[in-house]
């Protein structure tokens, strides 16, 4: 009988490290701290992550906006990128604003080229940009053909951004 009680208790024991060791991540990692707190079952195995990349001409809005969306929806279980065919090199300003009334900060991200992206992606994601993206390896692509915001009124802006949030987490969902 104290043979089992032990055992019990080393499977607590482990059970209490597991979620220790998820605590610890989020404290080091602030990033996982806002997904994770929005939906904790973000927490999952790092060995089953998805590879998601979103894609326009400049990585300026949409695409950094997509990529924010992965992080928050997909938490720890996605690794999330964006890029541009032609990057504008800054990521604009309204999208920075209105990913900070989420409570995300977009001024952490930066416009990257698309040839800086390496790897094969579970999903890739055009926002409209056509025949500008080159073809990047991928286990399904999809073009969700969203409006450039750029010079939209806020309500408009809010408008694309909360669309590109609920795609983001239907693709989320389906992979």
């Amino acid at each position: 009988m104290h043979a089992a009680r032990r055992g019990d208790d080393a499977e607590a024991g482990d059970a209490d490290r597991v979620v220790l060791r998820a605590e610890v991540r989020l404290l080091l990692m602030p990033s996982l701290r806002t997904a994770t707190e929005a939906d904790p079952s973000a927490i999952r195995p790092m060995t089953h992550r998805k590879r998601v990349l979103f894609v326009c001409v400049e990585n300026a809005n949409r695409s950094q906006m997509a990529e924010a969306f992965a992080r928050i929806h997909g938490g720890v279980g996605v690794e999330a990128f964006s890029a541009g065919s032609r990057p504008s090199g800054v990521v604009n300003p309204k999208a920075i604003r209105f990913m900070a009334e989420l409570g995300y900060d977009l001024a952490a991200h930066g416009s990257k080229s698309l040839d800086d992206i390496e790897g094969e992606f579970d999903a890739v994601v055009t926002m409209g940009c056509g025949d500008s993206c080159p073809w990047v390896p991928a286990k399904r692509r999809e073009d969700w053909a969203l409006p450039d915001p750029r010079h939209m009124d806020d309500d408009a802006y809010r408008a694309v951004r909360d669309e590109i949030s609920a795609r983001v987490r239907a693709l989320l969902a389906s992979l």
